[in-house]
């Protein structure tokens, strides 16, 4: 992603690659409706915790961790092999929520304490970005590795975006910082899931989901990894329509996310959940 600051506001300008205007509009409708359910007026949140829970599922799976909605549910010990990475997208999801002031001031900080918790270690790599020569453990994400003085500039070209702040829709501003962290993967661990947990802090955040209950999470786990992969490397090129690509398939996963929790709503209002 270019930072240069020959345009004002750069993420702006992704609004009017091809097909991202009507993404962002089919998100912000889909978003409406599901705020607009009855359900959310007297229990949004319970719809708010199974969101979450559903929405960390979703992220571990993407890590490779991939169990059933009840294993997740059932489960207290996190401490071994998949069951880490499970636990990790668990605490990250509830850490997300608590760092929302933070993050338009100093998102470098929200992202060294993501990783923090993420890791759950005193580890010297842990909470900052990586440096040269460390080993980046990522296997699912096969592109490029950037190296770690490109890693810092990019870091710091995409702090001074989120600082000043854009005119761009929710959703861009979104699929822009999930899909930077990605294709930088800046820590030596966990960048799939510190990266989906940012996307939630925006879409928080932005006041597009500001009861969290639009988990972006389940809808990239439903759309699948390669699908996955293959839009972060639309983005990665920096064509236009790379790009456009990557915002649109953020959005559909966005929508995928509402479809989860309207049902969510759907099985309260039966008294089923």
């Amino acid at each position: 992603m270019s930072t240069t600051r020959a345009t004002a506001d750069p993420l702006a300008a992704l609004g009017s690659l091809p097909g991202v205007a009507e993404s962002v509009e089919s998100v912000r409708k889909a978003v409406d409706r599901v705020y607009g359910h009855r359900v959310m007026r007297r229990r949004s949140n319970a719809v708010t915790s199974e969101a979450a829970l559903r929405g960390a599922r979703g992220s571990a799976a993407l890590s490779g961790a991939d169990w059933a909605l009840e294993e997740v549910r059932r489960r207290s010990d996190f401490g071994a092999g998949d069951a880490r990475v499970v636990g990790a997208a668990l605490r990250l999801t509830a850490e997300a929520g608590q760092l929302l002031s933070i993050w338009r001031q100093s998102p470098l900080r929200v992202l060294a304490r993501l990783h923090l918790v993420a890791a759950a270690t005193g580890d010297d790599e842990v909470g900052r970005p990586r440096r040269a020569g460390e080993v980046v453990d990522e296997p699912l994400i096969e592109l490029p590795l950037p190296d770690a003085d490109e890693v810092s500039g990019r870091l710091d070209g995409l702090s001074e975006l989120i600082i000043a702040g854009s005119s761009a829709p929710a959703l861009v501003t979104a699929a822009v910082v999930h899909g930077e962290l990605l294709a930088l993967r800046p820590f030596t661990s966990h960048n799939g899931l510190i990266a989906r947990a940012a996307e939630r802090i925006v879409l928080i955040g932005s006041g597009l989901d500001p009861k969290s209950v639009c988990p972006a999470e389940v809808g990239h786990a439903e759309l699948g990894r390669a699908s996955y992969a293959a839009a972060l490397s639309g983005y990665v090129s920096g064509t236009p329509d790379g790009m456009a690509a990557w915002i649109k398939h953020c959005g559909r996963a966005v929508e995928l996310g509402v479809r989860e929790s309207t049902a969510v709503c759907e099985a309260l209002q039966r008294g089923a959940a």
